[in-house]
């Protein structure tokens, strides 16, 4: 568990939870769907939203693990609205066919907490031939907004209420290539880093919302796009790596974050009336941040934008 932090302007800090920074907000109502439900911050994110009222429809690659989620929240909390459907956000077609489906249940969808991600693997390609955490953290996330979005503009319209589209960063993009996105290397095994690639992924992350922002802005939608980093937690992310994912749970405990808090930024942002008009804004901690220059390079996000377009093309 953190237990270290200074309370920010929103009155919460490193050590808030969850359910601290959402006590008494009513999500009754409101439909989101958190992709990467089935484990870590995305589990808690979606326990935490249920329990404040919010059909929650957890997107997950495993329906298996998602199920027991369900259960095991459902348990706790039987008049939670929840749902499991199948998404893997490494596979284009597995990205349309969840989006078709979603539509054709009819359901409204207020929140879309892209939260599912891939840390650190070595050198692998995606089914649609894309570095996987590029692939994974940012295209799959990108394509599956976009073809969302008709569907969060209609709610908005409809029920009067303020969509929210939260895309969980990292600091991790503080470490990406020097040029930031290597949109003429993406692919380019020779040269490749891990770590410099997760950051790449973890930026995109943020230029995504940015970019989104001033495009919902610009077509007077109210719906907000903002990113964050959960803060380092104690997770699976690391399994890739044997020894480090070792060390970290050994002494993880004392020095990272728990669940409880690692979701609590992205609750935070999802639901909290504080962050209401609040849009292209990167958070940490429960508080608006500063990301990187880069992160804020409205060209940089405009390119990206446009070559995340061209990947996602069906052609």
């Amino acid at each position: 568990m953190w237990i270290f932090g200074r309370k920010g302007p929103s009155g919460f800090s490193a050590n808030s939870t969850a359910e601290e920074v959402t006590k008494g907000i009513d999500g009754t109502g409101l439909t989101a769907i958190v992709t990467g439900a089935s484990s870590g911050i995305g589990t808690e994110t979606a326990r935490v939203l249920a329990m404040h009222g919010v059909h929650v429809v957890m997107a997950v690659r495993n329906t298996d693990a998602g199920r027991k989620v369900k259960d095991a929240i459902l348990k706790e909390n039987p008049n939670a609205k929840i749902d499991v459907m199948e998404l893997d956000l490494s596979s284009m077609v597995s990205v349309r066919k969840f989006a078709s489906e979603y539509k054709s249940t009819d359901l409204p969808l207020n929140l879309l907490i892209n939260n599912a991600g891939v840390m650190a693997p070595p050198f692998m390609l995606t089914q649609d031939k894309i570095e996987l955490q590029f692939g994974t953290n940012h295209i799959g996330h990108f394509l599956l907004t976009n073809l969302l979005l008709e569907t969060m503009k209609n709610t908005a319209r409809v029920s009067d209420k303020e969509g929210r589209i939260v895309n969980v960063s990292s600091e991790g993009h503080r470490f990406a290539y020097s040029e930031g996105v290597r949109f003429d290397k993406i692919n380019d095994e020779s040269s490749f880093n891990t770590i410099y690639a997760y950051g790449q992924s973890k930026l995109a992350n943020i230029l995504h919302a940015n970019e989104l922002a001033r495009l919902l802005k610009e077509e007077g939608v109210e719906i907000t796009a903002n990113s964050l980093h959960p803060g380092a937690i104690a997770t699976n992310l690391l399994r890739h790596h044997g020894f480090l994912d070792g060390l970290v749970n050994l002494v993880g405990k004392y020095v990272l974050k728990n669940t409880a808090q690692g979701a609590a930024t992205t609750c935070y942002v999802a639901l909290h009336p504080q962050v209401k008009g609040v849009t292209g804004e990167y958070f940490s901690d429960s508080n608006i941040a500063k990301p990187t220059a880069q992160a804020k390079d409205a060209d940089l996000a405009k390119k990206l934008w446009d070559f995340s377009l061209s990947l996602t093309d069906p052609k």
